[in-house]
Formats: C-alpha cells, sequence, structure tokens
C-alpha cells in the first residue's frame, strides 16, 4: 500500500509513502473535517490512497494570481 500525494491543480505527484500500516495522526488527517477528508482522500483500487494536496509551484500561482482561487482548475 502507498500513500501519494498528488497536486489537485497540476496532477504532479508531491510525495509517496511506502508502507504497510500508517497511522493516520501522524499524518495529520485525524485534523480534516468529514467534508475535507471526502474532497481530499481518494482510496484507489490497487489499495493506495490518494491525497490531494497542492504542490509548491501551484501554490506560489495561486499567490500571484488570488482570483484563481475561484476556479476549479486554473492550469489548462
Amino acid at each position: 500500500m502507498s500513500i501519494v500525494y498528488k497536486c489537485r491543480h497540476c496532477g504532479h505527484v508531491i510525495g509517496k509513502l511506502e508502507q504497510q500500516v500508517v497511522d493516520t495522526s501522524m499524518l495529520g488527517l485525524d485534523q480534516l473535517t468529514v467534508k475535507e477528508k471526502e474532497e481530499m482522500i481518494k482510496y484507489q483500487n490497487n489499495g493506495d490512497v490518494q491525497i490531494q494536496a497542492i504542490c509548491e509551484n501551484c501554490e506560489e500561482t495561486l499567490g500571484q494570481h488570488p482570483h484563481y482561487h475561484e476556479l476549479e482548475f486554473f492550469i489548462q
């Protein structure tokens, strides 16, 4: 089982953890609301867990163009 952090905007893989057992509190997932968990955590058919996050490049772009927050996707 892998935990894959992937940018929700550009699709870039930010990081990957290869673990058999994971303590979700160590990852901070227990701090998320139910709605945030539904939006950010996706369970894959192969057993992997994909976590939607934001990469440094997209975070910088959003900082330079705050109106992009209104868009579902800002990378064409």
